[in-house]
């Protein structure tokens, strides 16, 4: 599945439960009600606001998108809100807020997390009276503005610890998206891939050797898809006719992924119940083809990297007729 906003890619998945929380959002992309997107950093949060709005009744207006994390709480009020000329030092002129900016479209605060509380009782303000007063000024402007925020942790976890107003959440929070993780979505890693090879070299004609993508397949993602962007289009630059794990970089080629084997392989025996001989028999299967991944088809180099006499290698290589 491939979602295409103006000639260009913007959500790619075939994962069932992306899908899910698409299907979701479409049903409510022409309302004006506030939306929240929840997601690990890297996840695509800023992709989603960009789908809902051009998708939105309101596509043809402003989207407006700040994040709240990389703005100094001293500039954030009047960033937002908008001040009059001399309403403080150096105020020599007017200046319009991001909710004036936005009338008629789309607002997105992505890390609403990090909003600090005296922020957070004015948006609350904002958006229960439709209504925002600049800096200095006595003025009230109605401004229209469908408000999307994206927050990287769980709000109700800050609630209890008194970071977040209650009140707040439940007036962005009307309709929750949550965007599951690379790492929980790995079958969309081929499809983002070829999109970002082709984004990034569309001149090369690259393909991609197996063991490549079965490292790349292996790998836990905590940056998420904007990781994944970063390494292909590195790794894009410098490749030649095929991507090779010798393209990747150093955090990538040194990473092991035997932990996340065995942590895989001791579910099934706690979980599903497997035998202990199974259970033996599919870490030692998985070790060994993530070895041939690594050592890119080389029989010799996989055993040396198990620490392995090529001899007992290939009789276990026979064994569970992995080549």
């Amino acid at each position: 599945m491939a979602i295409r906003l103006n000639g260009s890619i913007s959500l790619i998945t075939q994962n069932e439960e992306m899908q899910r929380q698409i299907r979701r959002i479409d049903k409510v992309v022409d309302s004006a009600t506030s939306i929240l997107l929840i997601g690990e950093t890297g996840v695509g949060k800023e992709i989603f606001a960009d789908y809902i709005h051009h998708l939105s009744d309101r596509g043809q207006n402003s989207f407006v998108k700040i994040s709240l994390a990389a703005m100094p709480a001293e500039l954030l009020e009047s960033e937002l809100f908008g001040f009059e000329k001399g309403s403080f030092t150096n105020a020599d002129h007017e200046k319009k807020g991001l909710f004036e900016i936005a009338n008629g479209g789309t607002l997105f605060l992505d890390d609403i997390d990090d909003t600090p509380l005296n922020i957070q009782a004015k948006l609350l303000r904002v958006l229960e009276s439709h209504q925002i007063r600049h800096i200095g000024g006595s003025t009230y402007i109605p401004v229209d503005v469908r408000l999307i925020c994206a927050s990287k942790v769980e709000l109700k976890a800050l609630i209890e610890k008194r970071l977040f107003r209650q009140d707040l959440f439940y007036r962005i929070n009307t309709v929750e998206i949550r965007i599951p993780a690379l790492r929980e979505r790995k079958e969309d890693i081929p499809l983002l891939i070829d999109h970002f090879v082709k984004h990034y070299a569309p001149k090369k004609n690259l393909t991609m050797h197996s063991g490549t993508l079965n490292l790349l397949m292996d790998y836990h993602w905590p940056g998420n898809v904007r990781e994944l962007r970063n390494v292909i289009q590195r790794a894009a630059l410098f490749a030649d006719n095929e991507i090779r794990i010798s393209d990747l970089p150093d955090e990538l080629m040194g990473y092991s992924p035997i932990d996340q084997i065995v942590k895989a392989c001791s579910l099934c025996f706690t979980r599903e119940g497997m035998p202990y001989n199974d259970v033996i028999s599919c870490v030692e299967s998985r070790l060994l083809s993530e070895a041939i991944s690594q050592a890119e088809g080389n029989q010799s180099k996989a055993a040396q990297l198990l620490g392995m006499k090529l001899s007992t290698f290939r009789d276990k290589v026979q064994k569970y007729n992995l080549l």
